[in-house]
């Protein structure tokens, strides 16, 4: 009897937790709705007056970018800005045949006017934080841009954005991602699902409220002078932008976030570039929770309400780990409750995973809606949309906890970059891409093992107690299966 008390404990704080994640998710909604209702009266930098033009420093840290590095250098240079007032940073960390290439391209661009160097390292300490700080201490920009190696800017971006730093005490101006490549396959409509979430809903419901939002490592503008105050770049977690973005707050910057402006870019069109990415996010997540969190509690300067929605922001990817183990936890459940006929009442908590679901229904629909339209077509396709992503986002939640009980225990890792491919249709071909890696991880094993187990546990429902089965949580479990099935047979299919 002990172990079946263990597990209903641990299955209810598992289910708790994501509750009050849910009712913050339902808090950011309404944020994001009120502010809809609200004029932008920022003041801003007329950029027509030169004694009101700032000078820009666009830094663009790269690594081993064979497939985009002439796209992305192409692109920058379209930039429309002052160029007595603009210069551009290629940190180039990469290793590969790309440096030379890289130079020779830089050279060409220098006989246009255009003011940009390319700065390399020795070695790759503190990896994409120590490229921004070296190349910081020589910036001579007031404003510092930081654009990855996928991203797109329009030639208006510096001009749409640069103007919010008329007040002095902003320090950081964000802008959204957009998806050049967001219908190329089922796994790019999940990432840009999850992203739009948090471009929208997320972003917005936290700055508009003055909660802590955080800078994205890309498509933003910082102040040089919040990176010196907040203490400058630091490579102690995977998410070195999250790391500033709140040691900048915490000391009273200002960050403002424009929903408006969507700078374009690639979202990882095979699993294993996606799963890189996502264990780097979601470990440096939970490193920085381990940074921030007495940081935040005992500041005296921010309300309560804005430390339990940073608190949640930094614990964003510990979900995952809570879903996990709701998920494993549940078909021990399914036989308690068949058994044990006392102790149904406890089992009214399950409901608390039903109205969490419905919650995150909800938020996401207007995210949704907001990008493809309102209407019953489009409130289908929604329903279709929001099935598979919540399968697939259950079926990282394996590889996404072990990065989360990683970043939790202390355990370092290298900043292993997200490989960019440069491609956003059917047409183009990865078969020879040198950056696709041919092993099978050991994790991939444990999620067909864990398919099969969902699978059981779907089976499990029409066997149990002794009136006909038992299906409440059968869609569930019908959303693990496929969920750990899609991520199995993808990367054994892509040799991840």
């Amino acid at each position: 009897m002990i172990l079946e008390i263990t597990i209903i404990i641990i299955y209810t704080i598992s289910l708790m937790l994501i509750f009050l994640y849910a009712l913050a998710q339902l808090n950011l909604l309404f944020n994001y709705l009120s502010s809809k209702k609200n004029k932008d009266n920022c003041s801003k930098l007329d950029l027509s007056n030169p004694n009101e033009v700032p000078f820009v420093t666009i830094q663009l840290p790269v690594y081993n970018e064979m497939y985009v590095m002439e796209r992305l250098l192409d692109n920058i240079a379209k930039i429309d800005y002052p160029k007595t007032k603009l210069e551009i940073q290629v940190l180039d960390d990469s290793t590969d045949e790309t440096v030379a290439s890289t130079k020779q391209h830089i050279e060409t661009l220098k006989t246009t006017g255009l003011d940009i160097h390319h700065i390399t390292r020795i070695d790759r300490t503190g990896f994409k934080a120590g490229a921004l700080k070296e190349g910081l201490e020589i910036a001579k920009g007031e404003i510092i841009a930081i654009f990855d190696s996928d991203f797109l800017p329009e030639a208006d971006w510096l001009k749409r954005t640069v103007p919010y730093f008329k007040d002095k005490k902003i320090g950081v101006v964000q802008t959204r991602w957009g998806h050049i490549n967001r219908n190329y396959s089922i796994l790019t409509k999940i990432q840009a699902f999850a992203l739009d979430a948090h471009f929208t809903l997320e972003q917005v419901g936290r700055n508009s409220k003055g909660h802590f939002i955080n800078f994205n490592g890309t498509a933003g503008l910082w102040r040089k002078a919040c990176i010196i105050d907040a203490g400058n770049w630091e490579g102690d977690t995977l998410t070195e932008d999250l790391d500033l973005s709140y040691r900048a707050q915490l000391k009273n910057w200002k960050f403002k976030y424009l929903e408006h402006v969507e700078t374009p870019a690639e979202l990882p069109v095979v699993i294993s570039a996606a799963r890189s990415q996502q264990f780097r996010w979601n470990k440096g997540g939970a490193e920085n929770f381990r940074k921030m969190l007495w940081r935040v509690l005992k500041n005296q300067n921010i309300s309560a309400k804005t430390k339990v929605h940073g608190l949640l922001h930094l614990l964003n990817s510990t979900m995952f780990l809570n879903v996990l183990i709701v998920g494993v936890l549940s078909i021990p459940m399914l036989y308690i409750k068949n058994e044990y006929a006392h102790l149904r009442p406890y089992f009214y908590v399950m409901s608390f995973f039903v109205m969490s679901t419905i919650i995150f229904f909800i938020c996401y629909w207007h995210m949704y809606k907001n990008i493809y339209g309102s209407g019953f077509k489009n409130f289908i396709k929604y329903i279709g949309m929001f099935f598979v992503f919540f399968s697939i986002a259950m079926g990282f939640s394996l590889h996404n906890s072990i990065a989360v009980l990683e970043g939790h225990w202390g355990k370092k890792s290298d900043f292993i970059r997200t490989p960019k491919f440069n491609i956003s249709s059917f047409k183009d071909n990865l078969k020879n891409n040198q950056y696709i890696k041919k092993t099978v991880s050991i994790h991939v094993i444990f999620e067909g093992l864990l398919m099969l187990y969902f699978g059981f546990g779907m089976y499990s429902a029409f066997i149990v107690g002794n009136q006909g089965g038992d299906f409440g949580l059968f869609p569930f479990h019908l959303m693990l299966f496929i969920g750990f099935g899609y991520v199995f047979f993808k990367s054994l299919a892509s040799k991840v």
